[in-house]
């Protein structure tokens, strides 16, 4: 099983950016898609990217397409999330998960091993 740690939450104002990492060990990485959710207070658990397998397919919510970007780097066992013009909206608990392969859902159903999340709060 694969178990992940995010990093790289903090607070910036809006328009900042911020880079979100996460680090997974356990199983082979590059056997894994990678996805990122958030979830602000009192709100449910929301999609907002993911990468397949190789990072050559991805997939974003339609609020963060144009801002945010996912990559990652297998031989670091990474995933990152580029995070650019950032808005008070964006203010939530920000998760990684291990998918299928090549599966790039929205549900977070579809994902195990989440980690404990990095806040990222964006000022106005």
């Amino acid at each position: 099983q694969v178990v992940v740690e995010e990093s790289g939450g903090g607070l910036v104002e809006a328009g900042g950016s911020l880079t979100l990492a996460c680090t997974a060990s356990g199983q082979t990485f590059s056997n894994y898609a990678m996805g990122w959710f958030r979830q602000a207070p009192g709100t449910e658990r929301e999609f907002v990217a993911a990468a397949d397998w190789s990072g050559r397919n991805s997939n974003y919510a339609e609020s963060v397409k144009g801002r945010f970007t996912i990559s990652r780097d297998n031989a670091k066992k990474t995933v990152y999330l580029q995070m650019n013009n950032l808005n008070p909206a964006d203010t939530a608990v920000y998760y990684c998960a291990a998918g299928q392969r090549s599966d790039i859902s929205v549900y977070a159903e579809g994902y195990v091993g989440w980690g404990q999340g990095t806040q990222v709060t964006v000022s106005a």
